[in-house]
């Protein structure tokens, strides 16, 4: 089969399958696929991971077989190519199954299965503790959460059903950890309405304990726990060193994971690092999906800002949405807050919301005690304003916007560090000083003739001194 007829087949494959999965599902697993080879009766398709291969097998192949049956005929055989070393374009091939992985049909109805307790308590009598404002619509995607949005979505269409149980996301505090458990947990209610859903806070679910403890009502405890279908657990770095009370949640998770129900967690640091957890628990907490929420880059702390504002029903000029993105840089919480005190602060005083208010707010609700400037938050605001890996720029790659990156990081260096050129060079992708030399000229040279660029430069500049 010619490549032009490949890339065509290919085409009306994704139509269809786009057309019988959710868009979250199809942008997260299927836009990655590419078509390889199409002999003896024998698809290739290139996968850029094993994760993608496992979860493709494990969730997607039902609609993926009758894809390829209705594109391409009957006996249609699914062949991997597994991206495993990018920079080598090194692969390996892996068969499919060819077999509907574990029975998604079945699984659904094992998760729906009673609770092996009696007495159950009916669904609608259940207070999910869910608070309605946090949803998937207003939670603002950006490549910080990406994987921990696309993983929640995936769940909500099937809770259980899926590779990430349980799911782990952890992040410092502000960064939507709390909102998007919630938006889970309440797309879940919408969609199944018959599961038993149940949002808790992990120093709420201690206190419950000791209270049932001192009440001798602890089977009691443990019996409600069992009967819940979508258990989410929020700041679980509260259990520490709670002995008992992660002893009584080992064995609620072992039967709630034991009989397909939904696990999901939230902390403020990865399961390695929680310190006086249980070891037993912290192995479990890695079964399914670890996920990091991090810190909002420059984009994401824009679309935030505009959703909050269009949300609110606000008009804020672009150079006020510009400048609060540059300047209030931890995290969600802080960015919303600062909108409220620039409208408190316009309403009362009765002023235009302008730059100059948007400074003066700033200036007082932020801590601004200036912080030294040092070589690692040059880079890391750098890379945060193009939105690139500081590990990236680590590498030899010799990518455009990679180069760009490192020779701005240099420049900045170079300026505002009392360092030597090749300690400079050390630091940043371990060049020579040379590289840094000329990497300092072509910034220059670049700040001479181009406006952008020069603009670019100084809004990175701006946020150094903040």
């Amino acid at each position: 089969m010619s490549g032009t007829e490949l890339i065509q087949k290919w085409d009306n494959c994704l139509v269809f399958i786009r057309d019988n999965v959710s868009e979250a599902v199809y942008n997260a697993w299927f836009t990655v696929i590419k078509p390889i080879s199409m002999e003896n009766g024998e698809l290739t398709v290139q996968v850029p991971s094993a994760f993608v291969y496992e979860y493709l097998e494990q969730n997607c192949l039902d609609v993926f077989k009758a894809a390829l049956t209705k594109v391409f005929g009957r006996g249609t055989r699914l062949m991997y190519s597994i991206l495993t070393d990018k920079d080598n374009d090194i692969s390996q091939d892996i068969s499919s199954t060819n077999t509907p992985a574990n029975g998604i049909k079945g699984t659904r109805a094992l998760s729906n299965k009673a609770p092996l307790v009696s007495e159950q308590p009916l669904v609608q009598d259940l207070n999910p503790q869910l608070n309605p404002k946090y949803l998937f619509e207003n939670f603002v995607e950006g490549s910080s959460n990406k994987l921990a949005r696309t993983a929640g979505e995936t769940i909500a269409l099937n809770p259980a059903s899926t590779a990430f149980n349980p799911l782990f996301i952890y992040g410092v505090s502000g960064v939507g950890k709390t909102h998007l458990v919630n938006a889970i947990g309440m797309k879940i209610r919408e969609l199944h309405p018959d599961k038993r859903v149940l949002y808790v806070s992990a120093h709420l679910f201690h206190v419950q304990y000791v209270d049932a403890v001192r009440n001798n009502n602890v089977n009691d405890f443990i019996h409600f726990y069992q009967t819940i279908d979508v258990l989410i657990i929020d700041d679980m770095q509260e259990l520490s060193g709670y002995v008992k009370t992660q002893n009584t949640f080992f064995h609620i998770f072992n039967h709630l994971h034991l009989n397909r129900k939904q696990l999901i967690m939230t902390s403020d640091r990865p399961p390695k690092d929680l310190k006086d957890l249980a070891e037993r628990l912290i192995t479990r907490f890695k079964w399914g999906l670890v996920a990091e929420l991090e810190k909002p880059n420059l984009e994401l702390r824009k679309h935030i800002l505009l959703d909050k504002t269009r949300r609110d029903g606000l008009r804020f000029p672009e150079q006020v949405i510009e400048y609060i993105a540059q300047n209030v840089t931890e995290n969600v919480r802080d960015l919303e807050g600062v909108v409220v005190s620039i409208m408190a602060h316009a309403t009362i005083y009765r002023k235009e919301v302008d730059l100059e208010l948007a400074k003066q707010v700033i200036e007082k609700s932020q801590n601004h005690e200036k912080k030294p400037i040092t070589i690692e938050g040059i880079i890391n605001k750098v890379c945060d304003y193009y939105n690139i890996s500081p590990e990236a720029i680590q590498t030899k790659s010799r990518k455009h916007e990679l180069v760009q990156v490192r020779q701005i990081s240099m420049y900045l260096a170079k300026k505002y560090l009392d360092f030597s050129t090749s300690k400079i060079g050390l630091y940043i992708g371990k060049r020579d000083h040379a590289t840094v030399l000329h990497a300092c000229n072509m910034v220059r040279n670049q700040l001479e003739v181009n406006r952008n660029f020069r603009s670019d430069v100084e809004n990175i500049e701006s946020s150094l001194q903040h």
